[in-house]
């Protein structure tokens, strides 16, 4: 009966995020007809704006809080934030049996069960997105005739409305499934211990990875970076896989860090050295986030291409410049300088704080990657960004826990369950060993 409970209500706070998008999309319905006559002549200053005046817009008037517009970017930047999260948990499941490693045998079960939340749930909360393109109010490109466009036109594959509203849902889907089967297989072998499920997990993780880089790769690109689609970019999917692990990397520290208090899941086996080797992990991806970030601007901006450049030079109008300052100085020297100290990687009075920033951080940079589209003058913050990033983030924790109580908090019967156990500081004589 409380399982059923818990479902209902998961279930009931989904449907309530979305009905939030689809008041928002439906109770405006009859402005659409103005924004749809306007929308053809609207899309062509996006590209004249774009590679004409290298990405500037000129003219354009203040965006309403309560438009469409305005709701449906809110909402992209919330779900790419959770999306990230989701990504990035597949990719540490899918590392782990790919390395066979035993470290992180005890907490593998929370990567795997964020990760299925992709399906259904992120599949759910993508709808709304394809409502939001097909009326014009978020992907300019689909109300832009592809012969008055080159840059569109060559595109034309890929960025084309029914493509979009095909591949965005098989994407997350193939992922998601993916992300399914290997829990399925690992809580499989929690009843009988045999070792073929984890040489089955091992090899669809092989072919899996192979997936993940090209759906997320795709997933990026359809949802977030064809916002502007005259740009052109071969990193921008690493780019995004890189905040999206590096955010992945500071919630699962912060998460097995409270599902091992005691009295919780993981106290007997979970220890100080995993909690370290995540904060290293962390601390490594801070630094691969910026060498991917920073070699994106360096080779763009060197090369001089308008269709590369004007990406850059919208974010260097208004607030936005300190936007992106705050992300060079947020998203990397402030944990980098922080973690550069071995303490305090174990430190739970700094690393709670550094786990919030990282949040604030991730946010801010799916800000940064979406909202100059709108509001090119600067950075414009509105109620519906903190409370579609704050109310699909808290249905995703709750939908997280939902499913991760079905099931033994870790893989009981893993055949490196005991590698993890021990893997731990050895005392020195006399001492106590860490926990």
């Amino acid at each position: 009966m409380n399982a059923f409970s818990r479902q209902t209500k998961s279930w009931m706070a989904l449907g309530g995020v979305v009905a939030v998008a689809a008041i928002a999309l439906f109770g405006t319905l009859p402005t659409l007809g103005a924004d749809a006559g306007s929308a053809a002549h609207s899309a062509q200053e996006v590209v004249h704006g774009a590679v004409g005046h290298g990405g500037a817009d000129h003219g354009h008037a203040a965006v309403s809080v309560f438009s469409l517009k305005q709701i449906a970017h809110s909402y992209l930047t919330a779900y790419m934030f959770c999306l990230s999260l989701c990504v990035g948990s597949l990719f540490l499941t899918l590392v782990h049996h790919l390395f066979d490693a035993g470290w992180s045998a005890s907490i593998r079960r929370v990567t795997e069960t964020v990760a299925s939340l992709l399906f259904p749930w992120m599949l759910i909360l993508a709808l709304p997105i394809l409502g939001f393109a097909w009326t014009g109010n978020l992907h300019a490109w689909f109300k832009i005739n592809p012969a008055d466009d080159h840059s569109l036109d060559v595109k034309k594959v890929l960025f084309n409305p029914m493509a979009f509203t095909v591949m965005v849902p098989v994407l997350i889907t193939v992922l998601g499934l993916l992300a399914r089967q290997i829990r399925a297989w690992s809580i499989a072998q929690d009843k009988d211990g045999a070792a073929h499920w984890t040489s089955k997990s091992r090899k669809l993780s092989a072919g899996g990875i192979f997936i993940f880089a090209f759906g997320v790769t795709l997933l990026c690109f359809l949802l977030m970076k064809s916002l502007q689609h005259q740009f052109f970019s071969t990193m921008y999917g690493v780019y995004f896989f890189a905040g999206s692990v590096w955010t992945t990397l500071i919630t699962l520290y912060l998460l097995t860090m409270w599902l091992a208090q005691p009295g919780r899941p993981l106290e007997k086996v979970y220890f100080k050295r995993q909690q370290q080797d995540l904060a290293v992990l962390f601390f490594a991806f801070t630094v691969f986030y910026a060498y991917i970030h920073f070699s994106q601007y360096f080779l763009i901006w060197n090369a001089a291409l308008p269709e590369e450049t004007f990406w850059y030079v919208r974010r260097e109008v208004g607030s936005w410049k300190w936007v992106g300052m705050l992300i060079l100085f947020g998203h990397f020297f402030v944990p980098f300088l922080l973690l550069l100290n071995q303490d305090i990687k174990r430190n739970m009075s700094v690393m709670i704080p550094v786990g919030a920033w990282a949040w604030l951080m991730q946010y801010v940079d799916m800000t940064y990657n979406v909202m100059p589209v709108l509001h090119p003058e600067g950075l414009h913050l509105t109620l519906w960004d903190p409370i579609f990033w704050m109310g699909m983030s808290v249905l995703l924790g709750r939908l997280f826990w939902s499913e991760y109580q079905k099931n033994p908090p870790y893989p009981l019967k893993d055949p490196r369950l005991q590698e993890a156990i021990v893997h731990h500081e050895v005392p020195a004589p006399g001492a106590s060993a860490a926990h």
